[in-house]
């Protein structure tokens, strides 16, 4: 057993493919699900990257045996027509938040930190821009203004205008009416003329407002300086608006006619609700990155309010301070880590945030932050730690290198016969036998005992020192009948498509290839193809 109070110390689960990580992973959510805490469950959030069938089912299944059945949400990349609906970047504490969510994404190597800092600077103008007008955020918004600024600098003036100096807007048009290509001046060549009248009337009044300077230095760039700077932020904010997904990540507030539910995380704790979020990372896995990041971001920054005013802030009768334990399990989680995770798993804690992370080596999570000491500031935070059998020593060393040195008994037989000097004596030889008993100092687990485990059996050094050998029980899957229609539609798609980060390779993206799918010339062809032998030098 692990006492609850060390949950909030974080569990970093380790363990290669088919060793039953995930089931394992089942096991605590469905304890963390069940569990009460002075009266009232517990909140429970699941990232799956991939999407595996029984781990929903799971989720599902736990959450109705609890009854909690109206408090659970399901969020699912790729199948977005049940999917619940999630704006990342709708609710901060702080404006500038919006522009750290997103701009935090990009590459910041090298010469790319200049591009990530004025894309920051960017989409923080613009996001200011947006709350003023009265707009939430999101991602369908800002990339619309990031296209085209111009809109966005009109309908700001527009809106200033007329809280500050109402007149102003006969001397924009006259000024408009005067412009022809030959005064315009070079760098404003390509812009709408009512923008150019807009800044040549604010460049004769003296006008401050921080938000429609920052857009006047948009403006003021050359037209194709200024598409070369923000080019590294048009490809994110293009994934995260394609297709479908724009449905889910940047929700219509006002169409009452869609009944899939929006929700955020602040919301999410105060119903204590269960949270599925599930990525579909072998379809895209830029994108599913792209959303988890978004979300650990967003978490984050739900933790960092929660910490200074608890729960409740805002609500009438609210209790300053007020804390509920946040469970957070990331499998794979990996493929969605990057600078966003670091403070989630090193100052989450204060607000109640507990992580279970699951991965497969310590490699992974090196490869995708990309950097050796960030991985091990990563490591470091977690106090507990769960390893089933792996298969990189590296790995196995990271449990065995905090294991002290035991002493054990050796026991050595040494016999040995000596001839007698003597030829006149009664003696022949003499012959002796002793047992030795030495002490040996040796590693009280060495890695080959972690990477020869089974199936089922783990390795567990919890509460910072304490060792225990585990044997877990592997649950039974339940049946599809307990969850509603759709939800067992989606757990075929995901059965039918998940795999394991070991066999990627043998994805079932496509589907099978039926009989009755080709024409009957090429099913003559493809049977003779068949019933012709195999050639000796090639294997079948």
């Amino acid at each position: 057993s692990l006492p609850l109070g060390e949950r909030v110390g974080h569990t970093l689960v380790l363990g290669t493919t088919r060793v039953g990580k995930t089931r394992l992973a089942e096991l605590f959510i469905a304890q963390d699900i069940r569990r009460k805490t002075n009266g009232e469950h517990e909140v429970c959030i699941v990232f799956d990257p991939k999407g595996d069938a029984d781990l929903l089912r799971r989720v599902y299944v736990e959450a109705k045996h609890a009854g909690r059945e109206s408090e659970f949400y399901v969020f699912h990349l790729g199948w977005p027509t049940i999917s619940a609906r999630y704006n990342a970047v709708g609710r901060f504490g702080r404006i500038s938040e919006v522009a750290t969510r997103i701009a935090g994404q990009l590459a910041d190597e090298g010469n790319s930190r200049a591009f990530k800092e004025f894309a920051w600077r960017f989409v923080n103008v613009i996001a200011r821009a947006l709350v003023e007008l009265g707009q939430r955020p999101d991602y369908l918004l800002i990339q619309r203004h990031v296209v085209n600024i111009d809109a966005l600098f009109i309908e700001y003036a527009q809106h200033f205008f007329a809280k500050s100096e109402p007149k102003a807007w006969e001397a924009i048009v006259q000024v408009e009416g005067r412009l022809n290509d030959r005064n315009i001046p070079r760098h404003m060549v390509g812009r709408e003329k009512r923008v150019v009248a807009i800044e040549q009337y604010l460049s004769q009044v003296r006008v401050y407002d921080p938000v429609l300077d920052g857009l006047r230095s948009a403006v003021r760039y050359d037209r194709t300086y200024f598409d070369k700077i923000v080019a590294s932020l048009l490809p994110l904010l293009e994934k995260l608006t394609t297709g479908k997904i724009a449905e889910l990540l940047a929700p219509n507030y006002s169409d009452l006619s869609d009944p899939r539910p929006i929700f955020d995380w602040m919301q999410i704790i105060r119903k204590r609700a269960v949270v599925y979020v599930g990525l579909d990372a072998l379809s895209d896995a830029e994108v599913a990155a792209a959303v988890g990041n978004s979300m650990f971001s967003d978490l984050v920054s739900v933790a960092g309010h929660i910490y200074k005013f608890g729960i409740d802030d805002g609500l009438p009768g609210a209790s300053l301070g007020i804390k509920v334990p946040i469970n957070v399990h990331a499998d794979e989680f990996n493929e969605l880590m990057g600078d966003e995770f670091i403070p989630m798993v090193n100052k989450g804690g204060g607000a109640g945030v507990q992580v279970t992370a699951y991965t497969q080596t310590l490699s992974d999570i090196e490869a995708r932050i990309g950097s050796r000491a960030k991985a091990g500031q990563v490591i470091g935070n977690f106090n507990n730690l769960i390893m089933l059998r792996v298969r990189e020593t590296a790995t196995a060393e990271l449990l065995t290198m905090q294991l002290p040195k035991v002493e054990v008994y050796t026991t050595a037989i040494i016999s040995g016969a000596t001839d007698t000097s003597d030829p006149q004596g009664n003696t022949a030889f003499t012959s002796n036998t002793q047992d030795r008993i030495t002490t040996t100092s040796v590693p009280l687990i060495e890695p080959a005992h972690v990477v020869n485990l089974p199936k089922g059996q783990a390795f567990a050094l919890l509460e910072g020192g304490n060792l225990w050998k585990l044997r877990m029980p592997l649950p039974a899957p339940d049946p599809d009948e307990a969850m509603p229609k759709d939800l067992q539609e989606l757990a075929g798609y995901m059965r039918q498509h998940y795999v394991e980060a070991g066999e990627w390779w043998e994805s079932q993206a496509l589907p099978t290839l039926r009989n009755d799918t080709l024409p009957a010339s090429l099913l003559d062809d493809f049977k003779g193809m068949a019933a012709a032998p195999a050639d000796e030098d090639r294997t079948p």
